[in-house]
C-alpha cells in the first residue's frame, strides 16, 4: 500500500512554480499577483489566508490580503472587486468563504472577472470545464487529480466513484475523471446501497464530510482512494475514510491531514500563475 504523500506533492508542485515565476519575470518583466479578501474573523479561514500568503511569498507571486469587518457592506465589497478586476497588477481574485449571511455569494462570485477567478467558480469558469473548454479548475479537485496522476498516469478506462455532489468538490471532480476518459459514478447522501458502489471502484474520491464513512469491507482490492474530509473528532482530525481498515486493502490512499490538503493551496498558486500567463498573451 502507498501512503499518497500530499506535503510532498505540494512542496513539488510549489518548487516547480517557484521556477515559472522567475521565468515569466524575466520575461515579462511582472510576476502574477494573488489578491485574498477576508470578511469577518471566521478562526479556520484566517489560518487558511495566512498559509496562502506563506506559500505565495515562497514561490514569487506578489500576495495580498484585503481585510473587512464582519458588518461590511455588500455593495463596497463588490466595488472593490470590480476595483481589482481592472487592475493588471491582480492576476488572481479570491473570496474567502464562508461569507456573513447578509453579503450574497453568487452575486460576489459573478462579479469577479472570470480570468481572475482562480478558484474556478465563476459560472463561465464551471460552464467551460463542463464543456472540455479551458477554465480555472477548483483548487481541490485538481490537487486531487495530480494525486491520483502520481500513482496510475493512465485513468482511461478506470471505474471512479465520486462520494459528494458539492460544487466545490463531488462535481467538478466528476469532469476532471471524465476528462481522462474514466466511467465516474457520482453518489451522494440520497444513495442506496453506497458500499457496493464503491466496491465497483478503481478509484474512490470521498468528499461528503462524514467521518470513517468508507470501510474496509467497502473497497476493493488494488483501489486508488482520495479522502478530501477533514472531521473534527475527540480523537483528532480524521478524514470520510477509515485509513486503518482501508489503507489494507487499497493500492493507494491519501492520509488525512497531509493527504488533499496541502495539495489545495499549492493548485491556487499554480492557478494564479495560468491566470497571469493567459492574461499576457491576450494583451
Amino acid at each position: 500500500m502507498l501512503k499518497i504523500d500530499g506535503k510532498k506533492a505540494a512542496a513539488d508542485l510549489r518548487a516547480d512554480l517557484k521556477k515559472k515565476v522567475a521565468e515569466l519575470k524575466s520575461t515579462y518583466n511582472a510576476v502574477p499577483g494573488l489578491t485574498v479578501i477576508l470578511v469577518g474573523e471566521d478562526a479556520p479561514s484566517q489560518i487558511y489566508v495566512r498559509n496562502k500568503e506563506k506559500s505565495a511569498i515562497e514561490v514569487g507571486i506578489n500576495s495580498e490580503v484585503i481585510r473587512y469587518p464582519e458588518n461590511i457592506e455588500e455593495k463596497v465589497l463588490l466595488n472593490k472587486i470590480k476595483e481589482l478586476n481592472k487592475n493588471n497588477k491582480v492576476s488572481g481574485i479570491l473570496v474567502q468563504l464562508p461569507l456573513p449571511k447578509h453579503i450574497d455569494k453568487r452575486k460576489v462570485i459573478e462579479t469577479m472577472d472570470p480570468g481572475k477567478d482562480v478558484d474556478g467558480f465563476h459560472p463561465m469558469n464551471v460552464g467551460n470545464l463542463s464543456s472540455g473548454h479551458d477554465s480555472s479548475i477548483p483548487c481541490t479537485p485538481l490537487g486531487c487529480s495530480l494525486l491520483i496522476k502520481k500513482v496510475e498516469k493512465n485513468l482511461s478506462g478506470k471505474h471512479a466513484v465520486v462520494i459528494g455532489r458539492s460544487n466545490l468538490n463531488g462535481k467538478p471532480m466528476t469532469q476532471l475523471l471524465l476528462k481522462e476518459n474514466c466511467t465516474v459514478t457520482i453518489t451522494h447522501s440520497k444513495t442506496k446501497d453506497l458500499k457496493t458502489e464503491c466496491l465497483r471502484a478503481d478509484i474512490i474520491i470521498a468528499a461528503v464530510g462524514m467521518p470513517k464513512l468508507v470501510k474496509g469491507d467497502w473497497v476493493k482490492k488494488g483501489a486508488i482512494v482520495i479522502d478530501v474530509g477533514i472531521n473534527k473528532t475527540d480523537s483528532g482530525l480524521v478524514g470520510d475514510v477509515d485509513f486503518d481498515e482501508v489503507s489494507k486493502v487499497a493500492k493507494a490512499i491519501t492520509p488525512v491531514p497531509g493527504g488533499v490538503g496541502p495539495m489545495t493551496i499549492a493548485c491556487l498558486l499554480n492557478n494564479t500563475v495560468e491566470c497571469f500567463k493567459k492574461a499576457q498573451l491576450s494583451r
